[in-house]
């Protein structure tokens, strides 16, 4: 509803995947992951270390701001900028 392309993990019909997958799948479709799950921020951590590329992370933890926050944030990200300017890179939400 906002133009912006987005893709679940229900979408894609991989939910309950590993986390290392949904990483991969993001790199191999070239998309950003957008999570309220901590466990993306260690396994994204542990590709920084070992030198091994992702697309990106976004990262929001679930009690801190609203859903439309979020949403607003989000939408204003994916208009502003390109896959580029994410890879191998985490970040936080909110902006």
């Amino acid at each position: 509803m906002r133009g912006v392309d987005v893709l679940t993990v229900q979408e894609d019909e991989r939910t309950g995947f590993p986390d290392t997958f949904i990483l991969d799948r993001a790199n191999e479709l070239q998309r950003v992951i957008f999570s309220q799950d901590a466990d993306f921020l260690a396994e994204a951590a542990r590709r920084q270390k070992e030198g091994l590329n992702f697309s990106g992370v976004i990262y929001a933890h679930q009690l801190l701001v609203s859903i439309g926050d979020y949403v607003r944030d989000l939408e204003l990200i994916a208009k502003a900028t390109n896959l580029k300017d994410f890879a191998n890179c985490v970040y936080y939400l909110p902006l």
